[in-house]
């Protein structure tokens, strides 16, 4: 382990500290994202591997990302590397926590991965199919929430196992106590999971959107992971206290670092986009560190941009089919804020340039960040 070489040869303790292991993961997710990007991007270029604006199903969508056609994609492939590069560089691999996130992380990039090679690939199929995508995130996300499980199980620590609401200081729902409980908390964590997973996914249709609310929401999880690894501070708060919780600080400070600098390039004008390969990961893990620090039920509120995307997206598919209708303009929303310039019915002014939708989104996912480290101290 890279820590207790440091450890060894420079005689100091200070690699052991978590503070600055987080700053050290966030500079070299960074740093290899920076230096692993350029080549990934001229390689992907050189190759024409491009972004398809044929691959939606909605012919609406279709018609917007249309402008979009021929930039690179599956830019998610350098970002996830050095997500992963970062993580086994500072975080302890004997934390459990660390582990199963890695194998989540990697896991859901393979799926991510090999859906948007048969999209670039393979003209007549757009993707794996949904059943296809869906049984992926299955395995991987019961694979991972089931040894979660099965570690509380195996150390008699159940409250690992227990869904703590906001508000409610000391009502608990505990779910250990039975098998019937435990096969319930490992379906909530697939959703939790497999949730965010796609949120993130469906978020990223702007330059830049997905990345700057992955970055905005990593960074809220990474304090309650932080929070809930310190017993002190989880006695004073009244709050779960996790103990391994702590070590995902060091994780989200990876996935903060290894994003911004897929921002890098992402950034409008895009050179490059994320693709299935890079969202999949991204949201997964964002999901997976709610679960570690008990924030199942605030996630919605940390990860607010991402989930009213995916919530939008899933009300307009179900009004269409119920009724003929649709709910709103475009969705998901960042389609109907760029081309109609509302949400619910279109502007008289027209719809918004693509940058200041997504530095508003950007605004609207830090405030819910910041609002959900209220929830710390409003028990």
């Amino acid at each position: 382990m890279l820590i207790e070489l440091l450890n060894d040869l420079a005689g100091v303790s200070l690699f052991g500290y978590i503070s600055f292991r987080v700053v050290m993961a966030v500079m070299t997710g960074f740093a290899l994202a920076l230096v692993l990007g350029g080549p990934t991007v001229r390689w992907l270029a050189a190759r024409r591997i491009g972004e398809r604006s044929d691959k939606n199903d909605l012919a609406q969508v279709a018609s917007v990302d249309s402008g979009k056609a021929g930039t690179p994609t599956m830019g998610g492939s350098f970002l996830i590397a050095a997500l992963l590069g970062s993580a086994l560089l500072w975080c302890r691999l004997d934390n459990v926590h660390v582990v199963l996130g890695l194998v989540l992380v990697a896991g859901l990039a393979a799926v991510g991965f090999v859906d948007d090679w048969i999209k670039l690939t393979d003209r007549t199929r757009n993707g794996l199919s949904p059943r296809g995508k869906l049984m992926g995130q299955l395995v991987i996300g019961l694979f991972v929430v089931g040894a979660m499980a099965w570690t509380a199980h195996a150390s008699d620590r159940y409250s690992l196992l227990a869904i703590h609401p906001p508000f409610l200081k000391d009502w608990t729902l505990e779910l250990g106590g039975s098998t019937l409980g435990v096969a319930l908390f490992v379906a909530i964590g697939w959703v939790v999971v497999a949730g965010t997973s796609n949120a993130i996914n469906i978020t990223d249709g702007m330059d830049g959107l997905a990345a700057g609310c992955t970055i905005l929401a990593a960074a809220a999880l990474a304090v309650f992971c932080y929070v809930t690894g310190r017993w002190d501070w989880t006695g004073y708060l009244g709050i779960p206290h996790v103990p391994e919780a702590s070590e995902m600080t060091v994780m989200g400070g990876a996935l903060i670092g290894a994003t911004a600098g897929f921002l890098w390039f992402n950034a409008p004008p895009a050179r490059v986009f994320m693709g299935d390969s890079g969202a999949l990961p991204l949201g997964g893990l964002l999901g997976w560190m709610a679960l570690v620090s008990k924030q199942e039920l605030p996630l919605g509120l940390i990860a607010l941009v991402p989930f009213a995307e995916l919530g939008s997206s899933a009300l307009q598919r179900f009004s269409y089919r119920a009724t003929g209708k649709r709910v709103f303009t475009i969705a998901p929303l960042h389609h109907g804020l760029k081309e109609h310039g509302g949400i619910f019915r279109r502007s008289p002014t027209g719809g918004i340039p693509e940058t200041t939708v997504v530095v508003r989104l950007w605004i609207v996912a830090a405030l819910s960040g910041l609002a959900s480290l209220a929830l710390l101290k409003v028990r």
